[in-house]
């Protein structure tokens, strides 16, 4: 999972509405969760809601929080503690409950001035689902999208400005899964799947660490196609944006080596010949 700073706090107070510190685990969520129907006065409900958050008893407070919209749904109340179940579903790491949540809050309130922090709080509960490049990365696009459009809706608000480091992690993170299927196919031998993939790095994920390997194993791949001008081409790009890495010190010998007329076996690598 990928993680960063804690996210942006307004103020430490739960009744305020604001992120807090990541949870490291992640969950799915259980079954819908109702409280048994006693009525009771809309402040009372809302303030055990709101102790409950202060006691980190997430699970009661969206609980709470549910039955003061479920009461009492036209008081002044009930937006405010609609957002706020959500946010204690995330607390919780219930991140289907706080998204199916947040989706309701957007479609029934999207002027409210909140609306904001609702967007990115979804854009969260799919940034917190994100797994490890072995893994499929449908929710990491997803957690992209949501952190874009964040940006899009608000850009001026201080939600806009943490979705922008989170869009650039989330886009490494991405590269990171590019680079792991490509290196398969190029000790595979299936050198155009790994050039296919190398090459994506290269152009959609110019701001991230990976695009310095990527350029490197673009040499290699074809080189072992016997391609020597493509092998070129991105040698002397890598050479020109990134001279000072490890990478195009690889790359360097690997092209003297290709100079002199010598080919690398299908598992041998410039890095073999430099160390």
């Amino acid at each position: 999972m990928l993680r960063t700073d804690r996210p942006l706090r307004l103020r430490s107070v739960a009744r305020v509405l604001a992120p807090a510190a990541f949870l490291l685990l992640a969950a799915c969520s259980g079954q819908k969760e109702e409280l048994p129907y006693v009525e009771r006065p809309v402040e009372q409900i809302y303030t055990e809601a709101a102790n409950a958050i202060d006691n980190r008893n997430f699970t009661k407070a969206a609980l709470l929080f549910d039955e003061v919209e479920r009461q009492h749904p036209y008081s002044q109340w009930a937006v405010r503690a609609q957002l706020m179940s959500a946010y204690a579903h995330y607390q919780a790491v219930r991140y289907d409950d706080a998204i199916t949540t947040l989706d309701r809050f957007i479609a029934l309130h999207p002027g409210n001035r909140n609306a904001a922090y609702a967007f990115y709080l979804k854009a969260l509960c799919n940034y917190e689902r994100i797994s490890d490049v072995r893994r499929d990365q449908s929710t990491t696009y997803e957690a992209l999208q949501n952190l874009q459009e964040v940006v899009r809706r608000f850009p001026a608000s201080p939600y806009a400005r943490d979705a922008r480091l989170k869009i650039d992690l989330t886009n490494d993170h991405l590269a990171g899964k590019d680079m792991e299927v490509g290196r398969f196919y190029l000790n595979t031998g299936e050198y155009m799947g790994a050039i296919k993939r190398f090459r994506r790095v290269v152009d959609e994920f110019q701001g991230t660490s990976h695009v310095p390997e990527a350029l490197h194993r673009l040499v290699e791949a074809y080189l072992a196609l016997g391609i020597r001008e493509e092998a070129q081409v991105n040698a002397a790009l890598l050479g020109h944006n990134y001279p000072g890495t490890v990478w195009y010190q690889y790359t360097y010998a690997l092209m003297n080596r290709a100079e002199r007329g010598e080919r690398p076996s299908l598992f041998q690598r410039a890095i073999d010949w430099v160390l």
